[in-house]
């Protein structure tokens, strides 16, 4: 009863480490010796009082941890193997066509003019490194695109790594204005510089001169428009679908389900209304028009070129708009 009353008062029994009778009168409990046992540590938290890098380093930080994870993991944003080598089989892909041009550089004849035709620098082949539909806008940009950009955002949202960022003196702005250009470089590295080294090698292995570099500059820099326009809507529409997920297998899916199923939607209706109008839907085939009056060949389209315009400026401020919403709700802790 006196018991039952203790712990109903609150109170409990201390039972003894030994006996109190037979024998262990003269037992003693061991105390932890300090000394032999271990060590208490006191830990102190101070405020930091040094002065903070300015704010580019800062920046070039959040930039440095995503590019740089496709060559190196120490440190930088871990790129799985397999990424890492789709990523390469699809720039070493894009670069096939100045293999062929050095073909053509060595063979003599007829040969040699045959595959000057098919590889060489003209309007369609300049229109094509970027923007042909097989097999670069059918299996290699949109695929690149889904593997860069799937865990931007939806990583920090599902591991809650934006409360590093945030704890730190780093805005919302500089956020996702970093992890854009993030994702923008390494497009604009595998497609733009592709681009570039096609046109620049080609012209070198032909031994050109002037007068023709003066003559393809015009096209040349239509399709180098074409391309940085192609990375920018890509990576918008990438980017926001990567805010708006936790997971970065949606991202990267849900934006090959636009790319493709767009795109599939146009080519059914224009076979069956035949109609070309829905095609303004299709972010590839708005970006295709669009380069196509830029380079300055025939386009394959009916409707009016302003249409791709505002199709292309409305998904891309769609895209922004939702970026810049979602990242705006990104808490400093885990969500």
């Amino acid at each position: 009863m006196s018991e039952d009353l203790a712990l109903a008062n609150g109170q409990t029994r201390m039972e003894v480490a030994y006996g109190a009778g037979d024998g262990d009168d003269d037992a003693q409990a061991v105390v932890a010796q300090r000394a032999s046992l271990g060590v208490v540590f006191e830990q102190v938290y101070r405020p930091w009082n040094g002065t903070l890098g300015p704010r580019w380093v800062r920046n070039y930080a959040i930039f440095r941890h995503h590019v740089y994870g496709l060559f190196s993991s120490k440190g930088h944003r871990y790129y799985n193997p397999f990424v890492r080598l789709t990523i390469l089989v699809i720039l070493l892909s894009s670069l096939t066509p100045i293999a062929m041009i050095f073909l053509s550089s060595t063979l003599p004849g007829d040969a040699s003019d045959w595959l000057t035709r098919m590889w060489g620098i003209n309007r369609y082949n300049l229109w094509g490194q970027v923007l042909g539909y097989y097999p670069r806008n059918l299996c290699m940009w949109p695929l690149l695109t889904a593997l860069v950009v799937g865990g931007m955002i939806s990583d920090d949202r599902k591991n809650g790594t934006s409360a590093i960022y945030f704890s730190r003196p780093v805005t919302r702005t500089d956020y996702t204005i970093m992890k854009f250009l993030s994702a923008a470089f390494v497009l604009t590295f595998v497609i733009v510089f592709s681009y570039v080294l096609y046109y620049s090698t080609s012209i070198v292995f032909r031994g050109e001169g002037w007068a023709f570099l003066i003559d393809t500059l015009p096209m040349f820099l239509g399709g180098l428009i074409a391309g940085l326009l192609l990375v920018f809507t890509y990576t918008s529409i990438g980017m926001a679908l990567s805010s708006i997920s936790q997971s970065r297998f949606f991202a990267a899916v849900a934006f090959l389900a636009i790319i493709f199923g767009t795109k599939l939607t146009a080519l059914l209706v224009e076979l069956v209304f035949q109609t070309s109008i829905i095609y303004i839907l299709s972010p590839y085939d708005a970006l295709a028009h669009i380069g196509q009056w830029l380079v300055g060949i025939p386009p394959n389209y009916e409707h009016s070129l302003a249409f791709s315009i505002v199709s292309v400026l409305v998904y891309n401020a769609a895209s922004i708009a939702v970026l810049v919403n979602r990242v705006s709700s990104l808490e400093v802790t885990r969500e």
